[in-house]
């Protein structure tokens, strides 16, 4: 059912809390994308670029979300991310990730911020 550990734990820390107190109206699991139409090229034909999301989740609030479920993101991870973000300028396309030390479920791009902001100050010596 889940691609992951950190997925089965998002959906029992996270989506099911919600669904339960009714801010999640509705979610979907490995919802498919269409992020390039396929298309001939010489005469062969190319495969659509597809994007198979970790949770689709609708809010009562009439919020949409797509949420990826991330613990290091590779380079297709990070077209494909590039890709949604322009096909579907719309839609609310989330990473998300665990880190104990920031207080666990949060955002990707922000805990790698706050990890550099956090290395930044370890290297810098002290003026004492």
């Amino acid at each position: 059912m889940f691609d992951s550990v950190l997925e089965m734990k998002f959906y029992r820390d996270v989506i099911l809390p919600k669904m339960e107190s009714g801010e999640i109206i509705y979610y979907e699991l490995q919802k498919k994308y269409i992020l390039q139409d396929g298309f001939e090229h010489d005469g062969k034909r190319v495969l659509p670029i597809t994007y198979i999301a970790d949770f689709y989740i609708e809010y009562s609030d009439g919020r949409i979300e797509v949420i990826d479920i991330k613990g290091c993101p590779d380079t297709t991870a990070k077209i494909k991310r590039k890709l949604f973000w322009y096909k579907y300028p719309d839609i609310n396309y989330q990473w998300i990730t665990y880190v104990k030390k920031f207080g666990g479920w949060g955002c990707y791009d922000e805990f790698n911020r706050l990890r550099r902001e956090a290395k930044r100050r370890n290297c810098i010596p002290s003026k004492e």
